[in-house]
């Protein structure tokens, strides 16, 4: 389970580190990972060729497993109390160092690097990675990930709410919005 801490004693358990539960990822998450990214290639997808290949067995998209990390963290992140969202900013650093072959079994370990206040409730988290394979040494990747917290939301600018008319009216609702209102 995640904690929530107060803001003003965020930057207090900078340094500090947690690790997910370990987590097996099977062939029918790589083909689906496969379908949605459109990147089938035959050492992720194709079990009878990926046999003869430097594996022996396929592998994990890096991207897959990037995205598992950042999945496996949410039970352990530190969060700031009252938060109202909190958004994937991006990534200072992502390596990947060693391949993830099939039923194999991955955890994050993650620690909070550093905190920056910047204004109007938002606060940006940098925090350290790292996807290890259980029974290896070499992690299957390192990433500095960023995140930001909203603490409270802001209305919707006027900008904002001419550009969302402009779009439907030239494309209709979203696929999220009721047809009839």
């Amino acid at each position: 389970m995640f904690q929530s801490v107060p803001v003003e004693r965020l930057k207090d358990h900078v340094g500090e580190e947690a690790v997910s539960d370990w987590f097996r990822i099977d062939q029918d998450r790589i083909n689906a990972f496969a379908d949605c990214t459109c990147d089938h290639q035959w050492i992720h997808v194709n079990e009878d060729l990926a046999k003869k290949g430097p594996y022996g067995t396929t592998i994990v998209h890096g991207n897959l497993t990037l995205c598992l990390a950042m999945w496996l963290i949410s039970d352990i992140a530190i969060i700031p109390t009252g938060s109202k969202m909190s958004l994937n900013y991006g990534y200072n650093k992502v390596r990947f160092l060693n391949a993830v072959k099939v039923g194999s079994r991955i955890r994050t370990r993650a620690m909070l690097k550093q905190v920056e206040d910047k204004s109007d409730g938002r606060i940006l988290v940098t925090t350290e990675l790292t996807v290890e394979i259980e029974g290896q040494k070499k992690p299957a990747l390192v990433a500095e990930t960023l995140s930001m917290f909203l603490t409270r939301l802001r209305k919707k600018s006027h900008k904002l709410v001419s550009f969302q008319a402009t779009v439907r009216k030239r494309h209709g609702p979203h696929p999220r919005e009721s047809v009839n209102g």
